[in-house]
């Protein structure tokens, strides 16, 4: 097996110029036509480990060896031309352009040298496409593509640029069970064809579903690689955190309470005056959890930038606690103890360039516990500011430590920790979990379970049917700005059932029927 053998990582150092050592040691090998599975908790050290791969950052020591050969690579650019390319969880796509030029982007053929050959990029998209069985459009424009669609125009570039290599990251994160079932039969034809590829997930089992083999790591160390097909789900979380992880989350069968959240007629434009939100109404009471399914960009964003304050161009009714909320601002809704967990955690949850502290206290650095007379009550808001690390397990050195140092995963407990320790009767929580792993995913679910069971409303606003179907006591579906579905019983409720209302091929009547 040694001559299938494409790439190998040897005895991998990485220490940041902080000290803080983000892989010890490790060694990673890749077979040539395989699906190999690198998993870990957030600051395992999985992605400092694909950006020496692909030439983001350089190993404090160790060896890179390519197609048997020990190997430098200095940038990204080097990788590409290596055969080693990326496809980012965030797509890296021009909205603006079409398929094609965003395939070719970068290797633009030209005509004479100098003029850009349009028709030559459309036909070599085209073929590429046609290639690999990539059904697209390669003349549509990004923007109006699905999300699965620009996931085959992110594969497609890195193919165009002549990748044998593959690196993945959370390729299903916003997928529905539709999109995910096609993306594997892609990567098996991808398989077929010889390439290889690293899938970097949190689902365990879709890594048992798509992959051959898995690398485990912890706290920057290999934990080894196994045959997925011998290892069990269990045992995989365990090498992965450590211990033995609890995952059974209990609901309590208390009476609801009062509406908290009540939304009628909602309709929203964007500022192109493109429909976002058409008319959609419902209630959360408080001591449940209504969960929002949906392809992204069928309006569940602007549903929560309406009831969070953010966003003011909208039509119809919201009520918090019973107050009108058009004329509110964002600061006096939040004294209506709502509490908002953003989904994107480096652009509106946090302030990376700030400390562990100023973050956990932005919501509430003004209240008579912190703040004094004339200056800040510092020395009570770091000894509360320990005793929060201590309670949602913040892997940090100390709370000064800048947030953005953080793994992706500790920052996310940090927004949590912010949000959800005010006591909060209203949350909303849009993709609370969204590329965090398994052990820091259980602890954000089960809090949000508890608050519930205390008897706030909870809007969880999730791409992970997973996730929802668990924690969810009703379920909305949201296709181009409408509900198609809402149903009140979530147990026996299948995920490719929810795919279909999603893509929009389903949708309930107003009585309640089903129709396609």
């Amino acid at each position: 097996m040694e001559n299938d053998i494409i790439l190998s990582l040897e005895h991998i150092m990485k220490i940041y110029l902080n000290g803080t050592v983000a892989n010890e040691d490790v060694s990673f090998s890749l077979r040539r036509g395989e699906v190999h599975a690198l998993l870990g908790e957030n600051g395992a050290g999985k992605s400092t480990l694909m950006k020496i791969l692909y030439g983001i950052e350089n190993p404090t020591e160790g060896k890179i060896i390519l197609k048997g050969r020990e190997t430098t690579i200095k940038n990204s650019k080097e990788a590409i031309s290596m055969g080693i390319g990326m496809v980012h969880q965030h797509f890296m796509l021009v909205p603006s352009l079409t398929a094609a030029e965003n395939i070719v982007l970068g290797a633009v053929p030209k005509k004479w040298g100098i003029f850009i050959d349009k028709r030559t990029a459309v036909k070599e998209a085209e073929e590429i496409a046609s290639t690999y069985h990539f059904n697209i459009n390669v003349n549509e424009k990004v923007k109006n593509l699905s999300v699965g669609l620009k996931q085959k125009v992110e594969i497609l570039k890195a193919l165009y640029r002549g990748a044998e290599i593959l690196i993945m990251d959370e390729p299903t994160a916003v997928l529905t069970p539709q999109e995910t079932d096609e993306l594997f039969v892609q990567l098996e034809k991808l398989k077929e064809n010889g390439h290889t590829i690293i899938f970097i997930s949190h689902k365990l089992d879709e890594i048992k579903q798509i992959c051959d083999r898995a690398t485990i790591m912890r706290r920057g160390r290999s934990m080894g690689t196994y045959e997925v097909s011998k290892i069990s789900v269990e045992e995989m979380s365990r090498l992965m955190v450590g211990s033995e992880l609890h995952t059974e989350l209990k609901k309590s069968d208390d009476a609801l309470g009062e509406v908290k959240v009540r939304v009628r007629d909602l309709q929203a434009c964007d500022p192109l005056g493109v429909h976002k939100i058409q008319g959609i109404g419902f209630d959360v009471k408080g001591g449940e959890i209504l969960g929002i399914a949906g392809v992204e960009g069928n309006g569940q964003a602007e549903v929560v930038e309406i009831l969070t304050g953010l966003y003011k161009n909208y039509t119809g009714q919201v009520e918090i606690s019973g107050q009108d909320t058009a004329p509110l601002s964002v600061k006096q809704i939040r004294k209506l103890r709502l509490s908002h967990i953003p989904e994107d955690r480096m652009q509106s949850g946090c302030a990376p360039s700030l400390s562990i502290l100023d973050n956990l206290f932005s919501n509430q650095y003004d209240g008579s516990e912190y703040s004094g007379k004339y200056m800040l009550n510092r020395e009570r808001m770091e000894s509360r500011a320990e005793e929060l690390r201590e309670e949602y397990l913040i892997k940090c050195e100390s709370c000064r430590q800048n947030v953005g140092m953080l793994s992706g995963g500790n920052i996310q407990k940090v927004i949590a920790a912010r949000e959800l320790s005010t006591e909060p009767v209203i949350i909303v929580a849009n993709q609370p979990t969204r590329g965090v792993d398994i052990g820091a995913s259980q602890f954000i679910r089960k809090r949000l379970i508890d608050y519930r069971n205390k008897g706030a409303a909870v809007i969880l606003v999730s791409a992970d049917l997973s996730e929802l179907l668990s924690l969810s006591d009703r379920i909305a579906v949201m296709y181009k700005g409408k509900i198609t579905g809402m149903f009140s019983e979530t147990e026996g409720l299948k995920e490719e059932v929810i795919g279909q209302y999603m893509l929009g091929i389903l949708h309930q009547k107003e009585a309640g029927g089903v129709e396609s």
